[in-house]
């Protein structure tokens, strides 16, 4: 029998440890799949600060959807959000935070965002070879201003980061990045960039687009602070975004 073929190829997913013939870590891959059946995100800079906005698809009648948290801020100027396992989202969401907590007491400054994506991707990278465990079924993004200006990295369940001038992750993220890869200018304003990222979620989501399945946090390049927006600047957004489109 050729090896790595039927029966054998399929061994090779029972341990995180073990390199199938063509060089993956099948446990890897299946990570990747729980990210890709999370809620759409999209994490965007511009020169005037960045944002990260989410869809929150209703998948339960009786769940409270005002209360689910996506977007979470991990420093001043620092905010994440993740799709994929929420009980490992969580988890990490902790951890970036205590980095930049730690960070700020052993060094008396903010940390760079890398700084905390880094810390991040170490812990991701090292329960991709530990037997017994298994891999972090979550990618996050980070977003925030720091002394290099904005910054939008993503963490995947590998351990890899990258930084990215626009990322989605979640469901239909390849079709959203298509779509604001075509549009997107640096040098277009905060506003602007998030209409953009609205529309891109509103182009391929079946939802109604509301205020209420969206949330929305900002930071400004030369504010440096977190913030969410509330329903009423998404609704005016929205109804731009709508505009825009017809």
């Amino acid at each position: 029998m050729v090896f790595g073929l039927g029966p054998q190829q399929m061994g090779y997913d029972r341990a995180i440890t073990v390199f199938s013939p063509d060089g993956k870590l099948y446990q890897v891959e299946y990570a990747f799949e729980s990210v890709k059946r999370g809620w759409s995100t999209i994490g965007m800079k511009c020169k005037e600060g960045v944002l990260i906005a989410v869809e929150k698809k209703k998948v339960r009648a009786l769940v409270e959807y005002d209360r689910v948290e996506k977007i979470f801020k991990i420093d001043e100027h620092i905010m994440a959000s993740f799709a994929g396992l929420a009980a490992d989202g969580r988890l990490l969401i902790d951890l970036a935070k205590e980095v930049a907590l730690r960070h700020r007491f052993l060094y008396d400054e903010p940390p760079t965002v890398e700084v905390v994506a880094k810390a991040i991707s170490d812990v991701k990278q090292a329960y991709t070879q530990h037997a017994g465990v298994r891999p972090f079924g979550v990618a996050l993004i980070l977003a925030g201003i720091d002394e290099f200006g904005p910054q939008v990295i993503m963490t995947e369940p590998s351990g890899q980061y990258m930084s990215y001038y626009a990322v989605a992750i979640g469901q239909e993220y390849a079709s959203i990045q298509d779509y604001i890869e075509g549009r997107y200018k640096y040098d277009m304003s905060l506003r602007e960039a998030i209409i953009l990222a609205l529309k891109a979620l509103m182009e391929v989501s079946e939802e109604i687009p509301k205020p209420e399945i969206y949330e929305i946090g900002i930071i400004r390049t030369d504010e440096k602070v977190m913030r969410k927006l509330t329903k009423d600047e998404i609704a005016e957004l929205i109804s731009e975004a709508k505009k825009s489109s017809s």
